[in-house]
């Protein structure tokens, strides 16, 4: 049976690029987004690019939890083992705490953290009793920096690496391996009308190697940080 595996948020960015990266290793791929009409074009393009694979997508607001029960008991349906589980689900919304709209807080905590939460406590289970797998958490450079209009984004990041390094100390006896990863500035709509040119960014492929190189050692072994940045530094 080929490996599975579970993508929070995958119909673009960063999270589609990570779902290529294990599809050409032979993975079968889950994903949800809130977009059905991107989750539709991810499945007929991994369907031609990787014939033989299993493409799995639902339509889920990862803000909700009710929605992310239900996308858990979709994968949890499949009957399968969840090799890996990226938490990628989430979004960006600029501004300063002082003067940001009132509710931005709880909208980034939905969105960035207990999207997270809820979608590892729905896995996780099946996991531990195999005493295998390996979650990678998706953070931010602004999980360890503050910067000037990062708002409430920058502290649901910042409490999503705390999550991650929970998770790691109660998740090694189980042989169950938690990655953070950090990327600084990435190609991704995010960014959408930045006036900077595109080496400033980096290519959301290169978020994709890294993952895979993560997953890749031998189970002795974690990465349980991972920084990237642009090579000419933050923006």
């Amino acid at each position: 049976m080929r490996k599975l595996i579970v993508v929070t948020g995958g119909s673009k960015g960063i999270g589609r690029a990570i779902l290529e990266k294990f599809s050409q290793q032979g993975f079968d791929v889950v994903t949800c987004s809130r977009n059905e009409p991107e989750l539709n074009d991810l499945k007929d393009n991994f369907r031609s690019a990787y014939p033989g694979i299993g493409v799995f997508t639902f339509r889920a607001d990862m803000a909700e939890k009710s929605q992310v029960r239900a996308f858990t008991d979709f994968v949890l349906g499949l009957g399968r083992p969840v090799d890996v589980l990226v938490n990628n689900a989430g979004h960006f919304i600029p501004g300063e705490l002082s003067t940001e709209p009132d509710g931005t807080l709880e909208r980034m905590i939905n969105a960035n953290l207990y999207s997270a939460y809820h979608a590892t406590r729905g896995l996780v289970h099946a996991m531990r009793e195999r005493k295998a797998g390996h979650i990678f958490n998706i953070c931010s450079i602004a999980s360890i920096k503050a910067y000037p209009n990062g708002g409430a984004y920058a502290i649901s990041k910042f409490a999503m690496l705390g999550f991650s390094k929970c998770l790691r100390e109660e998740l090694k006896p189980f042989n169950i391996r938690v990655t953070a990863v950090m990327p600084g500035a990435t190609q991704t709509r995010s960014w959408e009308g930045a006036n900077l040119p595109d080496e400033r960014f980096m290519k959301i492929e290169d978020i994709a190697e890294t993952v895979y190189a993560a997953y890749s050692l031998s189970e002795r072994s974690v990465v349980e940080e991972i920084i990237l940045r642009p090579q000419l530094g933050d923006i």
